[in-house]
């Protein structure tokens, strides 16, 4: 290889670099650490598991709840703090290692545990991940419409846009 060829990859490689290192620099969540993250995700998969369809975590349930905490749900930011660093305690504690390691069934266990003594935090992240699984998509939750095709109900259309002007995919 001669000395241009061998300067032009380098070069090459030193942008690949600095590209991928970049982009993994910058945060998962706008809020949560990705600890928290990872334990969200697992007691939001206990709230709606997966089955035939995709559990509330892969419809995103928490990039709805963690965009949600930057805005409208600011006032919840501590509860969700204590709600899974309790999580992971407790799941600790019991089992030896944190909620999301844990077999599904040994995190239900834990979730038992949160539904008797940390009733106040459990109820916050139900009605959080079912507003997420079940709501509209455009806030963050609900990807790609899966709770609507998991219940046979059309999307409906956007307002101001009629849904016969062929801006779609025709629905049966």
């Amino acid at each position: 290889m001669d000395r241009r060829r061998f300067l032009q990859a380098g070069a090459a490689a030193a942008g690949v670099l600095s590209a991928t290192s970049c982009r993994s620099s910058q945060p998962r969540w706008r809020f949560f650490s990705d600890p928290e993250g990872r334990t969200l995700a697992a007691l939001c998969d206990q709230i709606v598991p997966p089955d035939d369809y995709p559990g509330a975590a892969r419809a995103g349930a928490v990039e709805f709840i963690d965009r949600q905490l930057m805005r409208h749900y600011r006032k919840h930011r501590a509860a969700y703090r204590q709600g899974l660093a309790e999580t992971d305690q407790i799941s600790i504690g019991t089992f030896g290692h944190p909620f999301a390691s844990l077999a599904f069934a040994q995190q239900t266990e834990i979730v038992h545990v949160l539904e008797g003594q940390r009733r106040p935090f459990f109820d916050l992240l139900l009605n959080h991940t079912m507003q997420s699984f079940y709501g509209s998509p455009r806030h963050g939750g609900n990807r790609d419409a899966v709770s609507w095709r998991m219940l046979g109900v059309p999307e409906p259309p956007v307002r101001g846009r009629s849904q016969f002007d062929g801006g779609g995919p025709a629905r049966s």
